[in-house]
């Protein structure tokens, strides 16, 4: 069996010559955290405080994970108010013993691609919308038409529903990973992957690699996100001279990927040289459109850039920083709603974290506000209620506690 991240952290304190007061002063995290996690009694940790420690033990913060697969249950609730029978259904198909599967959604007429391209580009626009029970209702029918276009094609056409094929389940991984469902969303990318190979488009593939970077964080697999992120970036890097839109996006956005597990990994110096590289990148897109941005999700540009600078400065430790940065951010084209709200979040820790309270709040009414389905699905909204609750010296205002139900916590 896997050692824990508190037996681990007990036994790297114990090989450094450290006691838990010790560790405590000079990592920042008290004595009662470091205790309850190595006692076990504490099932996990955020990332900025696993850092603090990883950094005062002289580690990578990968060293402190021990069963990913329970730190990922600990981390990520199951309980799902949405029904995913459909999705299931799709990618994960009953069978006899002649290997013929069960046709759960026939198609009332052939799919056609531009049927399908439209099915694709409508899924997207409610994804991005927030709207999950509406794009449940409707990825399972995606999915099989795109497959049904695939087997009903051939030479050059097949290549196309290859890639359409391609983008249908990366939407269908990214919106299975947004709702915790993490087995599940590798295997739609697995085949999401496939496709992309069939297609021969090494922009589509690389759209399949930033989400599965970002399943393999949520996993806690630090080292092998940033590798992938690092190793893609790397096949797919274009000449800045002569780049598409669509090029430099895909290879942006990996090393924004890539920089975002060396940050969490406690490498701030490696993030933000990939940082660097792809701010580079983003100045050279300037503000030309990516062709289908939303359906290839590569949320790249300046602002997404600077995005991930304070997101690392989050995760560093440093709330000060984080929020002088969130001032430098400005609008651009090319940032999906889904990564600014989860910039605002990173704004509303930094507040937590400086005892800014009611700015705190303010930014989760403003997310509450414009997007409650999102905001329901985020751990980490639920970690600044409770953050923000236990640091308050006065009782749960209104504000606060309807946040606390919205994302179901309570104090």
């Amino acid at each position: 069996m896997e050692s824990t991240i508190g037996e681990n952290l007990a036994k790297i304190r114990r090989e450094a010559q450290l006691t838990q007061e010790h560790l405590a002063e000079r990592s920042g995290v008290s004595i009662e955290v470091i205790q309850k996690l190595e006692q076990g009694r504490r099932k996990g940790a955020r990332i900025p405080t696993l850092n603090k420690l990883a950094r005062a033990l002289g580690v990578p913060t990968s060293a402190l994970f021990g069963d990913t697969a329970a730190a990922a249950a600990d981390r990520e609730p199951d309980a799902q108010p949405l029904s995913l029978v459909g999705v299931r259904q799709v990618l994960t198909p009953a069978a006899g013993l002649d290997g013929t599967r069960l046709v759960t959604r026939p198609s009332a007429t052939p799919p056609t691609q531009d049927g399908v391209r439209r099915a694709v580009l409508a899924a997207n626009t409610v994804y991005h919308a927030n709207d999950y029970a509406e794009a449940i209702r409707i990825v399972p029918s995606v999915l099989t038409d795109a497959g049904a276009l695939v087997d009903a094609t051939d030479g050059d056409a097949r290549i196309e529903a290859h890639v359409l094929a391609s983008q249908a389940h990366t939407l269908a991984g990214r919106l299975l990973i947004q709702l915790r469902q993490l087995d599940l969303a590798h295997l739609a990318l697995t085949r999401a992957l496939d496709h992309a190979r069939h297609g021969g488009d090494h922009v589509t593939g690389a759209a399949v690699v930033a989400p599965m970077c970002w399943l393999l964080l949520r996993q806690g697999r630090l080292a092998e996100s940033e590798q992938l992120a690092v190793q893609t970036a790397d096949q797919v890097e274009p000449r800045l001279s002569t780049a598409t839109p669509a090029e430099l996006a895909s290879w942006g956005y990996l090393l924004m990927k890539a920089a975002s597990a060396a940050a969490r990994d406690a490498r701030l110096d490696d993030a933000t040289n990939m940082l660097d590289l792809a701010m580079a990148g983003a100045h050279r897109l300037g503000g030309q459109p990516v062709p289908s941005a939303d359906v290839l999700g590569c949320d790249f540009s300046v602002e997404g850039v600077q995005q991930m600078r304070v997101e690392a400065s989050v995760i560093a430790g440093q709330p000060d920083q984080a929020l002088a940065l969130a001032r430098e951010v400005h609008r651009s084209a090319g940032v999906t709603p889904s990564s600014r709200q989860r910039h605002r979040l990173d704004v509303a820790w930094s507040y937590m974290e400086t005892s800014r309270y009611a700015e705190a709040t303010e930014v989760l009414q403003d997310l509450a506000a414009r997007a409650p389905a999102w905001l329901r699905q985020q751990k980490y909204a639920r970690d600044i209620v409770q953050s923000i609750a236990a640091g308050r010296r006065r009782a749960m205002t209104s504000e606060l506690a309807e946040l606390a139900e919205l994302v179901g916590c309570s104090r």
